[in-house]
């Protein structure tokens, strides 16, 4: 007969380590399960533990999804790249952000469909996308568009904000609209038709 001195020991989970471990169960519950099918006890059962430690962190559902997609973007970051010009530093990066972001987008638009803080979370729909959404996409931009003024590429103190976000603005609309990566057609187009020309018309002010 086989003792119970042979089985493994479960290490107890603390902390930032227990943390993260329901929310990549309640990301995974989400990605198989969806939003509608999603409930405390199925995270809680997935992740090896019990509804009143998840209880104990997050108020309800929408607060669990909410943090699990927040989570999930945390530990999945799109590194900048540096080609050395502007131009070819937002085209690769702005790819990359749609290939990373592309599914995330699409569960969390699933979820929102589904109902997603529509009660529990009181939340409105443009905070929930705040959320969902972050600001993951500016500070690369930032470090982007740094190393271009260091270059002297740009003059940064003469670009208008709402020029520096709007390579980033509309590849998040794109991401929304579509739920998949905007192709290498449509971020030239944004890069070459639409920011680079009023870079240039803000360095002639």
């Amino acid at each position: 007969m086989e003792s119970d001195a042979s089985e493994p020991v479960r290490r107890r989970r603390r902390g930032k380590e227990l943390e993260s471990a329901l929310l990549g169960a309640a990301w995974d519950e989400l990605v198989e399960a969806g939003y509608a099918r999603l409930t405390m006890e199925s995270v809680a059962v997935r992740a090896a533990t019990s509804e009143a430690v998840l209880y104990r962190r997050w108020a309800n559902k929408d607060e669990l999804v909410l943090a699990a997609i927040e989570h999930y973007r945390g530990v999945h970051p799109v590194e900048p790249t540096d080609t050395g010009s502007l131009r070819g530093d937002l085209l690769g990066y702005l790819a990359a952000v749609g290939e990373a972001r592309a599914a995330l987008f699409a569960i969390a638009a699933a979820a929102s469909f589904a109902g997603l803080a529509v009660g529990e979370a009181d939340l409105t729909p443009a905070q929930v996308r705040e959320r969902v959404m972050g600001d993951q996409l500016l500070p690369h931009g930032r470090a982007l568009y740094r190393r271009a003024h260091e270059r002297g590429e740009i003059d940064l103190d003469r670009i208008p904000a709402a020029v520096l976000d709007l390579p980033f603005d509309l590849v998040r609309h794109d991401l929304l609209m579509d739920l998949e990566p905007p192709p290498p057609d449509r971020l030239r187009q944004i890069v070459d038709e639409l920011f680079l020309p009023l870079v240039r018309a803000a360095a002639l002010r």
